[in-house]
Parts: structure tokens; sequence; C-alpha cells
């Protein structure tokens, strides 16, 4: 039996937490230097430097072999001429989005599971973008990253009632699974609405909010449309019990050779920079 809340709201999640629903500052300060003809690297850098911590755990992930460059790089302005401003404005949110969600109260949910999980699929969207021409370069891998994150918000807003819909979920035979339709009963809404208008308030771009909101509408031909396919695509590949050499890829036109060949290189990639990304974890 479901048990539904009708009076929750996503406005009511996303008030009264100043840290949760306020924007990152680094990332609108960089958002700033990119917009402004006038700033150069030097300034962006001096952005992301203004934050030691999290300046040196930039560095760390550019480099890793994630990046693969021949030799250490030392500074963040060097960084930025190497990968471009918009890379590091995007690996800068990721790390302070994970730092922002690194802990939820009580034992009810695995950060370290979702984490990897959504660490996987933002590899896997990044590869695929890559394979399909590079249509996405700047995005692909953060809009990975974030589809799932309105997830955390449930759990650190409302965790009991999150982890009901989660035993909920498992009750059901596997190929009726289907959390966001239980979510959708329950709260009236569905993570991804919740995760896409987070997002919204964060002042991240239209598609970043739109690769989200569309998670579940397969059929949508509009704005953003591709990048939202693109995003449910490596979603289904970072569920390690998938079937991926089996599955048509939605038009993409990718053989299961090539599929595999993907997962091979993103399996790697996430061996070499998950404790980067989540040294906490």
């Amino acid at each position: 039996m479901i048990i539904s809340s009708p009076t929750l709201t996503i406005a009511d999640l996303l008030k009264g937490d100043i840290k949760l629903a306020s924007p990152p500052i680094v990332y609108l300060s960089l958002q700033k230097v990119v917009e402004d003809p006038t700033k150069t690297a030097k300034d962006a850098a001096l952005v992301i430097e203004s934050d030691a911590a999290l300046a040196m755990r930039v560095l760390k992930i550019v480099n890793s072999a994630f990046y693969g460059f021949p030799a250490q790089i030392s500074a963040i302005s060097t960084a930025i001429t190497l990968l471009g401003v918009r890379e590091l404005q995007n690996l800068v949110l990721a790390t302070v989005v994970i730092e922002r969600f690194s802990d939820l109260p009580g034992q009810l949910f695995s950060v370290h599971d979702f984490w990897a999980k959504n660490l996987r699929c933002a590899l896997i969207a990044r590869e695929l973008d890559v394979q399909m021409g590079k249509q996405f370069t700047d995005t692909a891998f953060l809009c990975g990253l974030v589809h799932d994150i309105g997830q955390l918000v449930l759990y650190r807003r409302i965790p009991t009632l999150a982890r009901e819909v989660d035993l909920l979920v498992q009750s059901q035979p596997a190929e009726e699974m289907d959390q966001a339709a239980i979510e959708e009963q329950v709260f009236g809404f569905d993570h991804y609405a919740l995760g896409a208008e987070l997002c919204r308030l964060w002042k991240l771009p239209a598609m970043v909010v739109d690769s989200i909101r569309l998670h579940r509408y397969p059929d949508y031909v509009g704005n953003h449309a591709k990048i939202a396919t693109l995003i449910r695509l490596a979603d289904h590949f970072s569920r390690v019990d998938n079937p991926y050499d089996a599955l048509e890829a939605n038009g993409f036109e990718l053989s299961p050779e090539k599929i595999s060949l993907i997962m091979d290189k993103t399996h790697d990639e996430f061996e070499n920079i998950f404790k980067l990304f989540f040294p906490a974890l």
C-alpha cells in the first residue's frame, strides 16, 4: 500500500536550508569571469585559489590519469590554459556539490554508493559525448553527475519518508521497479523534478536543468532533448547489473563492441579518480 503525502511540495523541501538552496558561490564567481570579455585566465585562477582546499583538490584531479597530462601541473592558471575555463568551472562545481552532500543524517542511505553510481554515469556520459562528436563537451560530465541529486535532497530533508519509498521500490518485481513513479505517488513529484528545481535555484545552465527535468520523458523532442537522452543512456549503463551489450542505444548507432569499449575505458577512469573526488567517503 502506498501512502501519499499530498501537502508536500518541492518548495517546502528547498526552503529553510540555506546551505542547500544557496548557489555555489565559487561557481557563480567563475561564471561572471566567463561572461566578462575583459577577464582573463588569471582572473579565473584567482577565484579558485581563494579557496585553498578547493584549489588543491582541483589540481589533484587535473594531475590524475583522468586527464593524462605528461607533466605535473602546479598552478590553476596552467590548468585553465590547458583545459579551458568552462571545464575548470564544471570541475569546481562537481567538487563543491559533492562536498555539500558528503554526509546525510542517520544510516538510511549510502552516500558512497550514490556518488559511485553517479560518477560512473558522469564518466560514461562524457565518453558517449566523445564518441558522438563532442556536442556537449563542457556539460556532459556535470549533467551525468547531478542527474539524481534530487534523491539527496529527499534524504537530507525527509530521510524517513525517503527510506520508505526506497523500501517500496525494493519490494516491487524487478521488471516493475520505477522509483520516480512511486515518488510521484507518495510526494506528488519525483526526484528529477526536485533536482531540476534545485539546479535552477543554483543558477546552473538551462541545459543542466533540463537534462534532469526531462529524464522521464524519452519521447520529448524539443530543446535539450538530446543531452537528456544521452544522460538517460549513461544512467542505464552506469547500473552494473544492466545487460548493456544487448541494448539498442536509442538511435545513437553504438554497436555492442563500441559500448563495451566505452564501459572498459570508464571503468579504468573510475578506479583512478573516485578517491580524488570523494576523499572523505
